[in-house]
């Protein structure tokens, strides 16, 4: 499963890249979106590394599986950036996410920034996991 692993871990890497770009073109839910895409991604590329099945979005959901899997200690710092981009997967996309205005009106730049930032942290946490 290593394989299909680093097919996840290559994808994830491509949205966070993509966050970036929409992050410089101030295009910041869809930053934050991406960013939550990638962290995702990474984290479900854990889960099929040790043959595990990665189903649902939830960052968070899917680390603590991982963690419980495997006996290790969870890293709090990771989960708590998994917490973070939980809470763009819908409010970065849907207008009804939101009291009034658009997701587009609602984002800014250093939430984005923040995104990206945790995106990093979790995809970082996956590469040590996969490359020890």
């Amino acid at each position: 499963m290593k394989d299909e692993a680093l097919r996840w871990l290559d994808e994830a890497l491509w949205d966070l890249e993509t966050a970036e770009i929409l992050h410089r073109e101030k295009r910041y839910n869809a930053a934050a979106f991406y960013s939550h895409q990638a962290a995702e991604k990474a984290s479900k590329a854990l889960l099929y590394y040790i043959n595990e099945a990665p189903w649902g979005h939830s960052i968070r959901v899917l680390l603590q599986r991982y963690f419980s899997a495997t006996g290790l200690n969870v890293i709090e710092d990771v989960m708590i950036c998994a917490r973070e981009l939980d809470r763009h997967y819908i409010p970065s996309r849907y207008p009804n996410a939101h009291p009034a205005g658009t997701p587009h009106e609602a984002y800014d730049e250093n939430t984005s920034r923040r995104a990206i930032e945790c995106a990093k942290k979790v995809i970082e946490y996956v590469k040590k996991a996969i490359y020890k």
